[in-house]
């Protein structure tokens, strides 16, 4: 075949090896899907050997049906007798022809995720469960790790113990699994797990199966669990030949089954096989490899290869520095307005983050700078469930509005959370507190003010609730907007519910939100709650253009997998929050391997430009100041192009040095309409001894110490710790962590 001339000589031996079991390591970039579909269409065209007897597994429906379009590209009709899908869609075909020795008909229905919210709404019901306290997500996602680890009920309820929320999450699990036998219905975990007893345990069936297929292939092979993995294994009979294809280097899914070791060992199991490396990439210059070689060489746990490529590109791979946390997304949006304005397509362009509530500021930083944007297989900041939580509590402590006497945007926050966390108030209260409103002709918070009259313990949670609201309202001009949303998130019991519930990533996002809002207080001491909603209400306000469907995406990197951009950044690379602190705090040296293929796989998303940023000063979610993450430091110097902020020794020669580093002078329009010049100016480090903006010498500080801050006014000094202090300010603005050498801190 002409095609195969056209291949390099590792993917060539990959073709042409059809004589034994074959692992192809093929690293990012490197013309995987290529090789599989070419090696199909050897093994048809070349070596005749029927299309009905090959069968290639993926593991999502796009990679299947490129697969499916590139093969019948290359041999016509011929290949209509392949079977290739997705490991779900080929144990759908196993299970229509031989579930019935497990007792269901043929004709078994499968489930989709509705259905199955259907069949817990019935259980939340049956056992009077409130959703908020216990997500469908999060309930569907225990059942599932329950099922795929053959845990049935009865032993997850011997599991729980005295956990109560794991008792109630058991209980779900057990009518889940009855409805869905009472129904003869399979969810998506059902396909695999049926699939894999009758394979197991039905030898005549097992059989069968060996014999259907001569040659199997698995893509994405570093991403199979043990489960799947078993499957593919009973699948191959003594004449059969697999082939698996995948990269140990991007092996980031371990937290949803995935084994790195099964590829990696895959020759103890097939001890004949051989394996080929793809190292030719076809998507990045070399500048931006030479960076991602260099970072994953730092894995032990790993197949050695390195990449390299023929493209042209002297672009380094730039590192920027940011002064805090303001200025790094807003750097990140300058320097997209300019490649933009260079000609770039905002489709060509990408930013990565480790978690999702890295979004916020970004996305903040995007609509001020007008640049469209679309948040990839996730959901805005603003518009997360937790966030609208939050936000409602707030708006039932904000001033009375004398427009709206009625203050109907009240009844939207008191629907929201007034039973978040459960209190026990159902429809039946509602439609109450909803007839006494109209009574009233008053909100439905005023009305449950009213509501104690009535008897019962609806009417005592719901006094409870009013007097909790009351008593934070009465905060509100005493405490900072920040830490009224700390309180109130506290009395409330939500922020208790979520650490009960392990929702790890809501509460991420709700220190986030407190994180914006102590900026916020820091640009303007004296706001209000009120100004603060209403500035939320700008950007939440803010739409999409989808008119020509030109976005900048913004995502994680996990989901960022499979994909490619011309530019990408990679956002807030941080130590603790990539690599991620809790991840290897619970996982050790493995998570850690994973952290750094994780950064390896988002580095292999860029074609012709990475960008990799971080900022200084103190983090919210870290609780200490932060520094540059070690991935970056890994890549060698020579590689990367070092921009951002430096230990000026002046302010002056500091906004100077932004200005030329970070955004250039084609960009000083962008600085004067975000207002960054004098947050920058403001924002520089002074190291002790110096002279701060006030012009008083700033000394070194000690515990004890009075200090003035210029937003916070006067506090003492009650710890000081790796530059970090803690300072007590009045009341309003409670304890705060600070630079020790910030130049809006000086001594007394």
């Amino acid at each position: 075949m002409s095609i195969i001339e056209e291949l390099n000589p590792q993917q060539k031996e990959a073709v042409l090896c059809n004589d034994t079991h074959l692992r192809i390591i093929a690293g990012a970039g490197s013309g995987k899907t290529r090789v599989v579909t070419t090696r199909i269409a050897y093994l048809i065209d070349t070596c005749h050997i029927w299309p009905n007897q090959i069968l290639a597994i993926t593991f999502t429906n796009k990679a299947a049906k490129e697969m499916k379009e590139r093969v019948f590209a290359l041999l016509g009709d011929i290949a209509l007798g392949i079977q290739i899908s997705t490991i779900h869609s080929f144990c759908v075909r196993l299970l229509r022809e031989d579930i019935y020795e497990l007792g269901y008909p043929r004709n078994f229905t499968i489930l989709d995720s509705d259905d199955q919210k259907s069949i817990l709404k019935e259980a939340y019901r049956e056992y009077d469960i409130d959703v908020k306290s216990y997500s469908y997500a999060n309930v569907l996602s225990y059942i599932s790790h329950n099922k795929t680890q053959f845990v049935d009920p009865d032993t997850a309820m011997a599991m729980a113990g005295t956990w109560q929320s794991e008792k109630i999450k058991a209980q779900v699990y057990e009518f889940y699994q009855k409805r869905l036998q009472d129904m003869m219905a399979l969810d998506f975990d059902d396909l695999l797990l049926f699939t894999h007893r009758l394979l197991k345990n039905y030898e005549d069936i097992r059989c069968k199966w060996q014999r259907r297929f001569q040659y199997i292939h698995v893509d994405e092979f570093q991403d199979v669990d043990n489960l799947q993995y078993d499957i593919i294994k009973y699948l191959c009979g003594d004449t059969t030949l697999l082939c698996v294809v995948g990269d140990p280097d991007q092996t980031i899914y371990t937290w949803r089954g995935a084994q790195v070791d099964i590829i990696m060992n895959f020759e103890k199991d097939f001890a004949d096989c051989k394996t080929v490396i793809l190292n030719e990439n076809y998507r990045s210059t070399q500048a931006i490899l030479n960076g991602a070689n260099a970072l994953i060489s730092h894995n032990e746990n790993r197949i050695e290869k390195e990449l390299f490529t023929r493209n042209t590109g002297d672009e380094k791979i730039v590192h920027f520095t940011a002064l805090d946390d303001y200025n790094e997304p807003v750097w990140v949006a300058s320097k997209i307005r300019m490649l933009h304005q260079n000609g770039i397509d905002f489709k060509n362009i990408a930013v990565l983050y480790r978690s999702n509530y890295l979004s916020r500021s970004l996305e903040k930083a995007m609509l001020d700078a007008n640049l469209p944007y679309r948040i990839y297989g996730g959901i805005r900041f603003y518009d997360r469930a937790e966030i609208k939580d939050a936000l409602s509590y707030l708006r039932l402590l904000t001033q009375s509005n004398e427009a709206d006497p009625k203050e109907k945007f009240k009844d939207l926050a008191v629907r929201r959370v007034i039973n978040s966390p459960r209190r026990g108030v159902g429809n039946k209260t509602m439609e109450q507190l909803e007839m006494i409103a109209k009574e009233h002709d008053t909100n439905l918070y005023e009305a449950c003010k009213l509501f104690p009259g009535q008897k019962g313990k609806a009417a005592q949670n719901i006094a409870a609730f009013v007097e909790m609201i009351e008593a934070c309202r009465a905060l509100r001009d005493t405490v900072s907007i920040d830490l009224l949303l700390q309180t109130v998130l506290e009395k409330s019991g939500y922020m208790q519910m979520l650490e009960n519930e392990k929702e790890i990533e809501r509460i991420e996002n709700i220190k986030e939100l407190m994180h914006d809002m102590e900026l916020f207080i820091q640009n303007d001491p004296e706001a209000t709650l009120d100004e603060y909603m209403q500035m939320i209400t700008l950007y939440t306000d803010k739409e999409e253009d989808t008119a020509d469907a030109q976005f900048v995406s913004l995502m994680t990197i996990h989901a960022a997998k499979g994909l490619e951009f011309d530019y990408v950044f990679v956002y807030s690379l941080c130590d603790g929050i990539f690599p991620n602190e809790r991840s290897v705090n619970e996982g050790g040296k493995a998570a850690m391997e994973e952290e750094r293929r994780l950064a390896y796989v988002a580095f292999t998303r860029a074609k012709k430009q990475l960008f990799l940023s971080d900022a200084q000063g103190y983090s919210y979610m870290l609780d200490r100041i932060k520094s540059t993450s070690g991935f970056v430091k890994e890549i060698p110097e020579e590689y990367r192009e070092e921009v951002g902020a430096k230990p000026y020794t002046n302010s002056y020669q500091g906004v100077q040095q932004i200005k030329k580093q970070q955004f250039g002078i084609s960009a000083q329009d962008f600085l004067k309409s975000q207002n960054v010049r004098a947050q920058a100016q403001k924002q520089i480090p002074v190291t002790a001894n110096q002279t701060n903006s006030s012009g008083q010498k700033q000394g070194k500080l000690h515990k004890g110490d009075a200090v003035v801050h210029t937003a916070f006014g006067e506090g003492v000094i009650v710890n000081i710790k790796d530059g970090l202090a803690t300072i007590a300010f009045e009341a309003k603005f409670g304890i705060r962590k600070i630079m020790a050498n910030h130049p809006s801190l000086s001594k007394k």
